[in-house]
C-alpha cells in the first residue's frame, strides 16, 4: 500500500485547508487514460471503488488502476513559496 512522507503529509494538508475541501476531503490520485500518467485532484470524499490511504490527517483517494501502480511505493511532496508543488514517487524501503 502506498506510503506517505512527513512532508507528503504536511502538503497534502495543506492543499486541502487551502482549497476549502469538506472535513472528509484529500488528493485523489488517478490513472490518466492513456495510462501512461498520474492525475492529482483535490476532491471533497473518495469515490466508491477508491482506496483510502491516511496518514497524519493527510487522505489520498487512490483509482483502482493507480492503487495497483503506486502498491509498492511512497509519496513524497514539497511546497514551493509561490505556491507550486512538486509531488515524488519513490520505492518503499
Amino acid at each position: 500500500m502506498l506510503t506517505l512522507t512527513d512532508n507528503a503529509q504536511a502538503v497534502i494538508n495543506g492543499i486541502v485547508a487551502n482549497a476549502e475541501a469538506a472535513p472528509t476531503g484529500g488528493i485523489r490520485i488517478s490513472q490518466d487514460l492513456e495510462g501512461a500518467g498520474l492525475n492529482v485532484t483535490v476532491a471533497p470524499a473518495p469515490e466508491a471503488d477508491d482506496q483510502v490511504v491516511e496518514a497524519a490527517g493527510a487522505k489520498v483517494f487512490l483509482d483502482p488502476s493507480a492503487a495497483v501502480t503506486l502498491d509498492d511505493k511512497v509519496l513524497d511532496a514539497s511546497a514551493a513559496p509561490d505556491g507550486r508543488v512538486d509531488f515524488a514517487v519513490g520505492q518503499q524501503g
